[in-house]
Order: C-alpha cells, then sequence, then structure tokens
C-alpha cells in the first residue's frame, strides 16, 4: 500500500518535475557548461577554455560597471519597492474613503506591460515639455532637464520606473497577510495601552515575517532581471551609465553574438541571485514565525 502511494506522488509531481529541469535547472547547467567553451565564429568550432571567459571579465570595464550598476539598481529598488508597497497596504487596508480605488489605482501599474510602461515614462521625462519637467519648473524654478540623457540621472530615473511598477504587486501580498492578522491581537494590544506604533512593530510586523522573506525574495530577483524599460528606454546609455548584468547579456549575446562571454555573465548573475536568496532565507528564518 505504501508502494503505491509513493508511486501515485510521483507520478502526481512528475508534470511540475519535468518542466522544472527542463526550463530551469538544465539551461543553468548548460549556460555553464558552455562559459567554460569559447563562442563559436564561422567554421571555427568552440574550444574549451576553462575559466578563460570568467578572467576576461574582470578585465572588462563595461561588465564592471555593468555589475555596480545593477548592484545600486537592486541596492535602491528592493527596500524602496517593498517599503512603499508595505505602507500603500497600510493604507488602503484601514477605514479611509474610496478604499477601492486606492487598491485599484496602487495595483494598476502592476498590469501595465513593461514596453507601454516604459514609453508613458518616456514622456514624463522627456526634456522641457515633459510632466516631471513642468512640475519641477512650476515648483522649484528648474530649467529643462535631460533626465536619461545624462550619467548623473539616468540610473535613478530607471530606478523610479522600477519602484512605481513593481510596489502595487507587492502590496498585494502584504494587503492580503494583514486582512488574515486576528483583529483580538490588536484589541488586546489596545487595551494593554500600546500605542499604534508599539502594536505595528511589535504584534503587525513579526506577523507579515513570512510575506515580508517573499517578498525581499521576489524584489531582489526583479532586481537583477526586470531591465525592459532600460532596454526600451536608454539601451543601457549614456555611456553605459544605466548598463545593467542583463543589458550587457543582451548587448554581449545577441548584438555582438559572443555566447561564451554572455554565458559566464549569466552564470555570474545567477551566484549573485543564488547567494543573496540563501543569505534572506537564513537570516530570515530566524525571526520570522510562522502560524
Amino acid at each position: 500500500m505504501r508502494g503505491r502511494t509513493a508511486i501515485h506522488a510521483w507520478l502526481m509531481l512528475a508534470p511540475a518535475l519535468v518542466l522544472l529541469f527542463a526550463f530551469t535547472h538544465y539551461p543553468a547547467v548548460a549556460t555553464f557548461w558552455n562559459s567554460l567553451y569559447s563562442t563559436p565564429r564561422g567554421r571555427r568550432p568552440s574550444v574549451w577554455v576553462g575559466a578563460d571567459n570568467y578572467l576576461a571579465l574582470m578585465d572588462d570595464p563595461v561588465f564592471l560597471k555593468a555589475l555596480v550598476n545593477n548592484l545600486v539598481y537592486a541596492a535602491a529598488t528592493i527596500p524602496l519597492s517593498v517599503g512603499l508597497a508595505l505602507a500603500m497596504a497600510l493604507w488602503v487596508n484601514g477605514k479611509v474613503r474610496g478604499r477601492t480605488a486606492l487598491r485599484i489605482a496602487y495595483f494598476t501599474p502592476t498590469v501595465l506591460p513593461m514596453i507601454a510602461v516604459a514609453n508613458l515614462w518616456l514622456f514624463f521625462y522627456t526634456p522641457d515639455y515633459g510632466l516631471l519637467d513642468r512640475i519641477t519648473r512650476a515648483l522649484l524654478g528648474w530649467g529643462p532637464t535631460n533626465w536619461i540623457g545624462s550619467a548623473e540621472t539616468a540610473l535613478g530615473a530607471m530606478i523610479a520606473v522600477a519602484v512605481w511598477k513593481e510596489a502595487g504587486f507587492f502590496m498585494i501580498f502584504y494587503l492580503a497577510a494583514l486582512q488574515a492578522v486576528p483583529p483580538n491581537l490588536h484589541e488586546a494590544a489596545a487595551i494593554e495601552g500600546a500605542s499604534r506604533a508599539r502594536v505595528f512593530w511589535r504584534v503587525t510586523l513579526p506577523l507579515l515575517g513570512p510575506t515580508t522573506i517573499f517578498v525581499l525574495v521576489n524584489a531582489v530577483i526583479n532586481g537583477f532581471r526586470l531591465v525592459d524599460h532600460v532596454i526600451v528606454m536608454t539601451r543601457g546609455g549614456p555611456d553605459n551609465a544605466t548598463a545593467l548584468l542583463l543589458t550587457y547579456v543582451y548587448e554581449i549575446g545577441f548584438r555582438f553574438w559572443d555566447t561564451a562571454t554572455a554565458a559566464a555573465v549569466t552564470v555570474v548573475l545567477l551566484v549573485l541571485l543564488g547567494a543573496t536568496a540563501a543569505l534572506q532565507w537564513l537570516l530570515g528564518e530566524r525571526r520570522v514565525h510562522y502560524r
């Protein structure tokens, strides 16, 4: 009987395991293997080069610039999008007028295609007659600013687009978690005389721990993979100011057809994501309480 149950369980799991292996594990292993070979050129086949592709990356200033940009991009988008999502969820979970309209407004950017979002923000960032320049000129008296054409402001402009796009998506998870918090816990804390801030830090936030871990893992992944708007708006410019690891992979792999270097950069990206996710789980699990 136990054997039949085990067979039935494996048969139920088989479709998911096949898809996971075919579209996740096998491509990762194949990419690593390809990164150890040179790029085939015409009639010249690829040859084993070992770690040469990785050593070449260390001497590539564009790769190093893209790596630093991506770390800054992730370090900014992750806390901003998660913090804003939590604030919005707390706001629309309360008894406010137009709560349904607010929820729809906050979630709307999430359902928009990234290409449409990029084109929308291209209008916002247009010098002189764009929405952002009109606001800054009216309130602060600033002149025309080339937000995505200047190396000093281009990466920040891309970060703003990503946060605007992601925060509403993460808000949905926080809103669902807030609605699952038992109201009697807040009532008991209020009876004991706890302030709203203390109730949030001591009651609400710890109960949101599992959701926060889930949201953080997704935010980290998005911080290294959400680059559609960068390709559409700046293509990594000006002067590689907005070049990220995936834009670098796109340029090297599809424009210059250097598949070996592109595979090496992809492996570096996978290692970064894996290490960050593992660190999050190891540190977060100690402070997360599951009910």
